[in-house]
């Protein structure tokens, strides 16, 4: 991969001639800490969007017995998807913190893409940093490499025969947000606070962290204004989008 990530001088419009997403992440609050406002604005276009959460989030709080964490986090999450709109949740189940990209990680991401039918796949950012050059975390890197071969394996009917379900080669684009890589945006302005109120809802999750006075509006307005400079808008959220179709002469 390259390391070497340029920031663009603008960025280009997402396109929103579609009617299903499909959103794969690792973790519960994985959309929330960025993507969630976006969601929210294409549910009030009425779109379709699906959430699929790999693992519970189980391990992601110290001082929370996983069983525990498992049960509060999942309803967190439930929760925080109705905020913006989206009303299924799938949870696969895998174990948090230890997730592995590899073939059955492949199988069950390409089974909810042929189950949900998808025009657009939303994951996560897959490469080794962040924009602001943080250090990504292992689950991430591991479902986002896994949803972007996942979405060509759906369409092919001799990859996963056993799952029984039909092929579906109908994904036009993979959208990944908090990437570096990113050049395309979508203007979140109206829908900012429904991202901020979805955030929130993790609230047993951002107690563990243990982040003192961390303020949901104030970190997301940290990347939404500066995304939204780029696209003339007031708060904004940025994609890489890499296409699974060849485009037209």
């Amino acid at each position: 991969m390259n390391d070497q990530h340029e920031s663009p001088a603008v960025l280009q419009p997402l396109g929103e001639d579609w009617e299903t997403a499909l959103a794969v992440v690792a973790h519960p609050d994985d959309m929330e800490f960025g993507a969630a406002a976006a969601v929210a604005r294409w549910t009030a276009q009425g779109k379709r969007v699906v959430y699929c959460m790999v693992s519970s989030g189980e391990a992601g709080i110290d001082g929370m017995e996983p069983e525990v964490a498992r049960t509060v986090r999942t309803a967190e999450q439930i929760e925080s998807a109705r905020v913006v709109g989206v009303d299924t949740v799938e949870f696969l189940g895998l174990p948090d913190g230890i997730l592995e990209y590899g073939v059955p990680l492949r199988r069950l991401i390409a089974r909810q893409v042929r189950t949900h039918r998808p025009d657009i796949v939303i994951t996560g950012n897959f490469h080794p940093t962040f924009p602001n050059g943080f250090l990504n975390q292992a689950d991430h890197i591991a479902v986002g490499r896994a949803t972007v071969d996942a979405v060509r394996d759906a369409g092919n009917r001799w990859v996963f025969p056993e799952e029984g379900v039909e092929p579906w080669a109908g994904v036009r684009e993979v959208w990944v947000a908090g990437s570096p890589d990113a050049r395309h945006g979508v203007d979140i302005t109206d829908t900012f606070d429904a991202g901020v109120a979805s955030l929130r809802a993790h609230q047993a999750y951002l107690d563990g962290l243990g982040w003192v006075d961390f303020d949901p509006a104030v970190f997301l307005g940290s990347m939404a204004e500066p995304t939204g400079a780029l696209m003339g808008a007031r708060y904004a959220t940025s994609f890489e989008v890499l296409a699974l179709t060849f485009p037209e002469e």
